[in-house]
């Protein structure tokens, strides 16, 4: 099993969340590779300067090239809220899970419809740094379910 984690941000060297998502990539191994895939273009840029709404379509632009293999998961906060097992049954069966993450703005309707699902991990707003952090976990904790390891008890 594949998982990449498509995000709008920007690429860093994080010392205090970057040791975080190696470590949740490394013990996920046994079960799936995970990869994380960070985006942020001169058109992202420009369309923040702009409006909201041109901010989004520039999030849809820049992940469309993505969409076309594997099932496609959005992370969007108004979208249904999953727990932990709920989330694990995402994987059951597949070969290859694109999550993304959108930008400040959110996703624009439009990106929402081409995804296989959007779900929610609740209503709380969280840098997108920290958004990459519990992802990883919840990857790992659903893939630990889907495999009966202890972890997640």
């Amino acid at each position: 099993m594949k998982i990449n984690i498509y995000i709008i941000d920007k690429k860093s060297k994080d010392r205090l969340y970057l040791p975080l998502i190696e470590h949740y990539k490394k013990i996920s191994k046994p079960f799936a590779k995970v990869e994380v895939f960070e985006i942020f273009t001169k058109d992202i840029t420009k369309a923040h300067e702009i409006s909201t709404q041109a901010s989004q379509n520039s999030y849809t632009i820049a992940f469309n090239k993505y969409l076309s293999t594997g099932y496609n998961i959005a992370l969007d906060p108004k979208s249904k809220e999953v727990d932990s097992y709920e989330f694990s049954d995402l994987f059951k069966d597949r070969g290859v899970v694109n999550l993304f993450i959108g930008g400040a703005f959110g996703f624009e309707r439009a990106f929402l419809t081409k995804c296989n699902q959007a779900i929610s991990f609740g209503k709380i707003t969280m840098s997108h740094k920290l958004a990459k952090v519990v992802l990883m976990e919840q990857i790992f904790r659903g893939l630990t379910i889907l495999n009966n390891h202890p972890y997640h008890k």
